[in-house]
């Protein structure tokens, strides 16, 4: 069911949050989420959870620790994770993927936000303003 209140964040969106050396972006990222996330409005997939993770233990100029990482989980990633998927959603996603000439990691994430009703996907790694059905892609950062 898609509800005009539900957003999806892409993994850019929680990595942002935390990054110091793009102030403006963080601002943007914190704003969001502050806007969103805590009503039950803003939605990720466990996929944007894993990569949220990876990014966070690896990729960070000041990286998280493994128990500074888990109040993440509790904090954030556990009351945003909206979707768990299944082998049939794999199957939609590659449909997507062949018919929308769009890579698989980006379908995954658009199905996702599809099937959780969004009808706005934050990402600032695709193409801002590209709707699919009643998912329209939005970059906060430009």
């Amino acid at each position: 069911m898609v509800s005009k209140n539900r957003v999806f964040f892409d993994t850019n969106v929680l990595v942002y949050q935390f990054d110091k050396t793009a102030p403006k972006k963080q601002k943007q990222a914190i704003e969001l989420i502050e806007r969103y996330g805590f009503d039950g409005k803003a939605m990720i997939s466990t996929q944007v959870a894993q990569e949220f993770m990876n990014v966070a233990l690896k990729g960070f100029a000041i990286k998280l620790s493994p128990i500074e990482l888990e109040l993440v989980i509790d904090d954030l990633l556990k009351p945003l994770c909206a979707y768990s998927p299944n082998f049939d959603f794999y199957k939609r996603a590659l449909k997507l993927c062949a018919t929308n000439n769009i890579n698989f990691y980006d379908a995954l994430i658009v199905q996702a936000a599809l099937e959780c009703g969004c009808v706005r996907l934050y990402s600032e790694d695709m193409q801002a303003g590209r709707r699919f059905d009643n998912l329209t892609i939005i970059n906060p950062f430009a």
